[in-house]
C-alpha cells in the first residue's frame, strides 16, 4: 500500500483548495472564519496524511474534519444572533437586482440555521453530494440526513416565503 508524501499534500492543497474554501465559506457564514476552519483542517488533515493511503480520494477526509470544527465551534459560541422586533419591518417591492439580494438572504438565513442542518444543505445542495455520500462525510446515517435536509429546507422556506413571492410572477 503506498502512502501518500508532502508533494502530494501540496498539489491536492492546489487543486481543491478553493472548492474547500467555498464549502468552509457557506458552513462558516463569514470568509474570515472560513479561512480560519480551512487553515485548521489542513493542519489536521496535514499531520496525518503520511497514513492515508494514495490510491483513495483524500477530499472526503478533509471535508470530514473541517464539518467537526464548524460544529465544534458552533457548540462553543451558541449565540443567539437573531434580532427581535416589536413588529415587522415594511416589505420592500422587488427590484430588478431581485436575484442577488435573494442570494444575499439565503446566505443570511443559512447562517442561522444549526451547524448540521447546515452542514447537510452544505453539502447535499452546494457540494451536490448524495445523501448516502453526505451521511458518510458527517458519520450520521441516511435517514439523519434526510430528516436535517427536510427540516433545514422547511425552515428556510418558512423564512424566505416572502422573498421568494416575486419569483413566481
Amino acid at each position: 500500500m503506498a502512502r501518500r508524501d508532502d508533494r502530494s499534500f501540496v498539489e491536492f492543497v492546489t487543486d481543491r483548495g478553493n472548492a474547500l474554501l467555498r464549502t468552509a465559506s457557506l458552513l462558516c457564514g463569514a470568509h474570515q472564519d472560513a479561512e480560519d476552519m480551512l487553515q485548521t483542517a489542513l493542519e489536521k488533515a496535514y499531520r496525518h496524511w503520511g497514513r492515508l493511503d494514495a490510491d483513495t480520494d483524500p477530499e472526503p477526509y478533509v471535508r470530514r474534519i473541517l464539518v467537526n470544527l464548524v460544529i465544534s465551534r458552533s457548540r462553543r459560541w451558541k449565540v443567539l444572533r437573531e434580532i427581535q422586533m416589536a413588529r415587522l419591518p415594511d416589505t420592500p417591492a422587488a427590484s430588478s437586482d431581485h436575484a442577488v439580494e435573494l442570494r444575499g438572504t439565503l446566505m443570511n438565513e443559512l447562517r442561522k440555521l444549526g451547524p448540521r442542518q447546515r452542514a447537510v444543505l452544505v453539502l447535499r445542495f452546494w457540494e451536490d453530494l448524495s445523501e448516502a455520500e453526505t451521511a458518510q462525510a458527517l458519520g450520521c446515517s441516511v435517514g439523519t440526513v434526510k430528516s436535517q435536509a427536510s427540516r433545514g429546507l422547511a425552515r428556510l422556506r418558512e423564512r424566505l416565503g416572502t422573498h421568494l413571492a416575486p419569483l413566481g410572477s
